[in-house]
C-alpha cells in the first residue's frame, strides 16, 4: 500500500474563498474540508489526485509572520505533474490564469506550462512525474 503523502504545500492568500472557488474552476481541485473563521478561512484543504495542498487567509498572527505576507513570488513555485497537460493548460487558460510560458516540450521528456493564479502564485503543470520509488 502507498503511504499517504508527507509534503503539503501551504498557501496564505489574500481572499482564500475566492482563490479555493478559482482553484476549483482553473486547475480541478475539490475541497477536502473547509474552516471558517466568521467570514474569514481559517484552514481549508484542497485535494488533486492523492495530493494536497492547505490554504487560509492572510491574517496577522505568529505563522503569518513566519510565512510573509501573500505579495511578491520570492523564488517559489509549485509544480504538478498531470495526465493530460494539453487539458489543463486549456483550462487554466479558460479560467483567467495568466499563461507565463505556454505549452512546450522539454528534454527530459516532460509537456509543460507555467502560469500564474489571480494573487500571482507560479504554477507550473507538466507531464514529468517522478516517484519516490524512481532512481535519480
Amino acid at each position: 500500500m502507498m503511504e499517504a503523502p508527507r509534503i503539503y504545500p501551504t498557501f496564505r492568500f489574500r481572499d482564500a474563498a475566492a482563490m479555493i472557488d478559482w482553484l476549483e474552476t482553473a486547475f480541478g481541485f475539490t475541497t477536502h474540508a473547509k474552516y471558517m473563521d466568521g467570514d474569514r478561512v481559517a484552514h481549508a484543504e484542497l485535494a488533486f489526485g492523492s495530493s494536497m495542498i492547505m490554504c487560509g487567509d492572510d491574517r496577522d498572527d505568529a505563522y503569518g509572520e513566519m510565512v510573509g505576507r501573500p505579495t511578491g513570488q520570492g523564488g517559489k513555485s509549485l509544480y504538478v505533474a498531470v495526465d493530460d497537460v494539453d487539458a489543463m493548460f486549456a483550462r487554466a487558460e479558460a479560467a483567467g490564469a495568466e499563461i507565463e510560458q505556454g505549452l512546450n516540450d522539454r528534454d527530459y521528456g516532460s509537456r509543460e506550462f507555467v502560469c500564474r493564479d489571480p494573487e500571482g502564485n507560479l504554477w507550473c503543470f507538466g507531464t514529468w512525474w517522478p516517484m519516490v520509488t524512481d532512481k535519480g
